[in-house]
């Protein structure tokens, strides 16, 4: 069991790079449950890596802003963010760019009201930014000890809303996420769960209208997978070795 009282001994190791990608991709695309009201917060509200944070500042962004999530409330980490010594957590989207102002809106009678806009969990259209902050260099750690870290505010171990999804998945798909690698058919979401955030991103539209997304996992030199999604939908899986000054190799026979 992690103690949350780290002693500066606990920092001499730091995070590795495989450490991160582990991190990034055991945390994108995670629900979890409100255990306390989680503001629509302007900048990243702070939770110490100890489980502490200012109570008072996160209510005063609440009487600033308003709620994100409400407690018992379920929210998605939709992206994450690896910084020198601290880790930053998109909620729903993150503080900007979530939908529209009537998003914010509550109506109703008698004193019972409800949001305007809801998304497709029937949650508010909402997001925020939670940081995750340490003493010092982030340690050598697994995203399973930050979720630990977290459980004053977020509660991972409800994760009816995503074993549901996961059961509905074909199984071709449900192998590949559990194999960490993308197959033909996968959305984004299912790559994300499979493989994390990409290194890179391009978008195109072709000749015939067609949306192209193109994602791109690894650094030269070394092993890079390219994912291609055509309309949503993966419609080519590519690994191939970049080598220094980012010149790639043919495909590797392993390739997907």
């Amino acid at each position: 069991m992690l103690a949350f009282a780290l002693g500066p001994n606990a920092f001499a190791d730091k995070l590795s790079f495989d450490e991160r990608v582990e991190i990034e991709r055991g945390l994108t695309a995670e629900y979890a449950t409100m255990k306390v009201v989680l503001p629509h917060a302007r900048k990243p509200l702070v939770i110490h890596s100890d489980g502490q944070y200012d109570k008072g500042e996160w209510e005063d962004a609440l009487r600033e802003v308003g709620p994100a999530a409400r407690l018992g409330d379920q929210i998605q980490i939709t992206n994450v963010k690896i910084e020198a010594n601290k880790i930053l957590l998109d909620i729903n989207g993150g503080s900007k760019g979530t939908g529209h102002w009537y998003d914010h809106v509550d109506i109703g009678m008698g004193g019972n009201t409800s949001p305007v806009s809801r998304g497709q969990n029937g949650q508010p259209i909402n997001g925020s930014r939670v940081e995750l902050v340490f003493p010092g260099p982030i340690p050598s750690l697994k995203s399973a000890e930050i979720r630990r870290m977290l459980t004053p505010i977020f509660d991972f171990e409800k994760h009816s809303a995503s074993d549901q999804y996961m059961d509905r998945l074909p199984e071709p798909v449900k192998k590949a996420i559990k194999e960490q690698h993308a197959i033909l058919g996968m959305d984004h979401d299912q790559v994300l769960l499979a493989m994390g955030k990409p290194h890179n991103k391009s978008r195109e539209t072709t000749k015939d209208g067609d949306e192209v997304e193109n994602w791109v996992y690894g650094e030269p030199p070394g092993k890079m997978t390219f994912v291609k999604f055509t309309e949503g939908k993966v419609t080519e899986v590519k690994d191939s070795y970049a080598n220094i000054g980012g010149t790639t190799a043919p495909p590797l026979p392993t390739a997907r």
